[in-house]
C-alpha cells in the first residue's frame, strides 16, 4: 500500500527530481527557497499617474525654483489608474482550474473533456454551459467555480466585487525562467511619459522612480522589455513595511514641530542655499550643474515634509490594513493580527498602501514557489489561495479609498495534469507545459454604475485540446507583444486612447521600435478594457 502524500506548506520549498539544483536567485524563488519581492514604480514620471492628490503647498518663491532646475517633487497629475502587477514565480495554473480559458468564441467555447483534464479540470469537474454549472461570474471575468485564486479574492475583496471585470490572454511564456520579458513596468512608464510630453502643465516628479527587493532591472522575476528599461528608473529595494516608511523618513523634525514649522525651516534652507549659490562660489566649470543638485536636494526634502509630515505610510499602522491592539470598533481590517505574521501579506500591504494611496503610481509584487508540479494538487492549492487572498487584499484596500485599480497577473510558463486525480478530485500537477499558459487583468472601478463594460473577456484561444493556440493573437507566442497588449489595454482604461489610438503608436515611434500587434483592426480585437469611469462630480455648495 502506497504512503500516503503529505500536502507541502505554502512555505515549503519545491525540490522536483526532474529539475537541475537551483543556482541562481530566480531558481531559488520559483521553487520557494527564498520569498518573493515587492516592486514599486513610483516617483519620477509614474507618480503622474496617481490618485489626484491636494496640490503641493510649498511656498511661491521656492515653487519658482522646482522648473528651471529640473528638480522632481512630487505632485501627482495624470490617469486616476494605479496599477498592481503579480509576478508569480514557477509557472503558475492560470488556465482552467483558475481562469476559463476557451476556444476561438470566448471563455464560454469550452474545451473537450480532454483539453480540460490538461488543465488540471477531471470530467466530474468540467464546466458546462447554459446551466453555467462549475463557472463562476463573480469577478465579471469568468474562473472556474473552484478556484483559489477566486476563492481567495472572494474572501477578501468583499464589497469591491460588483465594481470589478477583466480579461484572460492566451499566451505561452517559457517555463521556470526569469528570462521571459513579463514586466509592463516600464512601459506603463514609457505610456505616461509620452501623454506627459503633449501636456504642458504636467510635471516631473515623487519620492522615487522604482524599488525592488533584488538587485535586477525589472526588480522582480520576470524580466522588462529591453527596449522599454530606463536606467533611471533602476529599482531600489522594498519587501516590508519599514522600507516603505524608509523612503520618507524626514527625520525627527516632526516630534518637536508641527509639519508646517517643519515646512518651513526646510524652506528657509532652500532660500538661503540659493542665495549663496548665486554668488558664484563654486567653480564655475560644474557651476550649474552643482547649482541644480543642491537646489534639487533642499527642494526635495521641503517637498518631502510638505507631503508626509503627517502622513503615516506604515501599512503596519493602518487600521484599514491590519487589527490594531486598539482597533476601531466601526472598522474590520483586511488582515488579522494572526495573519499579519505571514510575511506575503506584509509585502502586498506595503506595495498596495503605497500604489493606492497615490504615493506610487504603479507595483509589482513577486511571490515564489509557483513551481508546484509536486505531483499532488493541495500543494498548489494552498499557494493559488494565498496569491487570491493577496489580490483580494488589493481589491479591497482600493475600494476602501474609493480608488479604481488594474490588476495582471502572470507566470513564467505553467504546469499539466496526466488526468490522476487526488483526495481533493482534482487533477494532480504532473510537470511544466508551456502550451497551457495564459496571463489575466482585472480593473476595479468604484465609479462605474455596476461593473465595468469590457470589449471581450478573452484575448486569443486555446484548441479544443487545451494548448494555446499562437495563432490567435500577437501576444499568444511572443511575451514582448504580450507587454504590448497590456500596455495598449492599460492606456485604454486609463482613458489615453479616448480620443485616438495615436498615443499608443507614437510611444513605439519614440523608441524606434514596432509594437507588433498589427494594423488598425488588430488593435481593435485586442483592446478589452474601456476607459474607466469619471468620477462623481464634487457636492454643491
Amino acid at each position: 500500500m502506497g504512503k500516503k502524500r503529505q500536502p507541502l506548506h505554502p512555505d515549503a520549498p519545491l525540490l522536483h527530481p526532474d529539475h537541475p539544483r537551483p543556482v541562481t536567485r530566480r531558481d531559488f524563488l520559483r521553487q520557494g527557497l527564498i520569498s518573493g519581492s515587492g516592486i514599486l514604480l513610483g516617483g519620477g514620471l509614474m507618480s503622474l499617474f496617481a490618485n489626484p492628490r491636494e496640490a503641493m503647498a510649498l511656498s511661491t518663491d521656492i515653487l519658482t525654483n522646482i522648473k528651471p532646475a529640473g528638480c522632481r517633487v512630487g505632485q501627482a497629475l495624470g490617469p486616476n489608474l494605479p496599477m498592481i502587477c503579480f509576478d508569480l514565480a514557477g509557472g503558475a495554473a492560470m488556465a482552467g482550474s483558475n481562469v476559463l480559458g476557451g476556444g476561438p468564441g470566448g471563455q464560454l467555447d469550452l474545451l473537450s473533456t480532454a483539453g480540460y483534464s490538461l488543465m488540471g479540470i477531471p470530467g466530474d469537474l468540467l464546466p458546462e454551459t447554459p446551466t453555467m454549472n462549475n463557472i463562476s461570474d463573480q469577478l465579471g471575468l469568468l474562473f472556474h467555480a473552484d478556484s483559489q485564486f477566486l476563492a481567495g479574492m472572494v474572501e477578501k475583496a468583499g464589497a469591491a466585487l460588483p465594481n470589478i471585470n477583466g480579461v484572460m490572454i492566451a499566451a505561452r511564456s517559457d517555463n521556470d525562467t526569469g528570462n521571459n520579458p513579463h514586466n509592463p513596468m516600464y512601459a506603463i512608464a514609457e505610456a505616461f511619459r509620452t501623454d506627459y510630453r503633449v501636456n504642458p502643465a504636467g510635471t516631473d516628479g515623487g519620492v522615487v522612480s522604482l524599488i525592488g527587493s533584488r538587485n535586477s532591472d525589472s526588480g522582480g522575476n520576470s524580466m522588462a522589455p529591453l527596449r522599454f528599461i530606463n536606467a533611471e528608473r533602476r529599482p531600489a529595494k522594498v519587501d516590508r513595511p519599514s522600507d516603505v516608511t524608509g523612503m520618507v523618513d524626514i527625520g525627527n523634525l516632526t516630534a518637536i514641530l508641527d509639519k508646517d514649522d517643519v515646512v518651513a525651516a526646510m524652506e528657509s534652507m532652500v532660500r538661503l542655499s540659493h542665495a549663496k549659490l548665486g554668488r558664484n562660489i563654486i567653480h564655475p566649470t560644474r557651476d550649474m550643474v552643482i547649482k541644480d543638485l543642491i537646489r534639487c536636494g533642499y527642494i526635495s526634502a521641503a517637498d518631502l515634509a510638505e507631503r508626509f509630515g503627517s502622513v503615516n505610510v506604515d501599512p503596519g499602522a493602518d487600521p484599514e490594513i491590519v487589527e490594531q491592539t486598539t482597533q476601531p470598533p466601526t472598522i474590520t481590517p483586511i488582515f488579522t493580527a494572526a495573519e499579519w505574521n505571514d510575511g506575503e501579506f506584509r509585502k502586498t500591504a506595503s506595495v498596495m498602501k503605497m500604489v493606492i494611496d497615490g504615493h506610487a503610481g504603479a507595483g509589482t509584487i513577486t511571490m515564489g514557489g509557483y513551481d508546484y508540479h509536486t505531483g499532488d494538487r493541495t500543494t498548489g492549492e494552498a499557494r493559488d489561495l494565498r496569491a487570491g487572498r493577496c489580490m483580494g487584499a488589493c481589491l479591497d484596500y482600493a475600494r476602501r479609498r474609493g480608488v479604481p485599480l488594474l490588476m495582471y497577473v502572470f507566470s513564467d510558463g505553467s504546469v499539466f495534469s496526466n488526468g490522476t486525480t487526488d483526495g481533493t478530485g482534482k487533477g494532480v500537477w504532473t510537470g511544466d507545459n508551456s502550451g497551457t499558459a495564459g496571463a489575466f487583468m482585472l480593473l476595479y472601478d468604484p465609479n462605474a454604475a455596476g461593473r465595468p463594460v469590457v470589449n471581450t473577456n478573452q484575448i486569443g484561444w486555446y484548441s479544443r485540446q487545451g494548448a494555446v493556440v499562437t495563432a490567435s493573437s500577437p501576444a499568444a507566442n511572443n511575451v514582448n507583444q504580450l507587454v504590448n497588449t497590456v500596455l495598449l489595454n492599460y492606456m485604454s482604461a486609463s482613458g489615453m486612447l479616448e480620443a485616438s489610438t495615436a498615443p499608443f503608436f507614437n510611444i513605439f515611434n519614440q523608441l524606434g521600435f514596432n509594437h507588433g500587434l498589427g494594423d488598425t483592426a488588430s488593435i481593435d480585437r485586442l483592446t478589452a478594457l474601456r476607459p474607466i469611469a469619471p468620477p462623481p462630480p464634487p457636492p454643491g455648495p
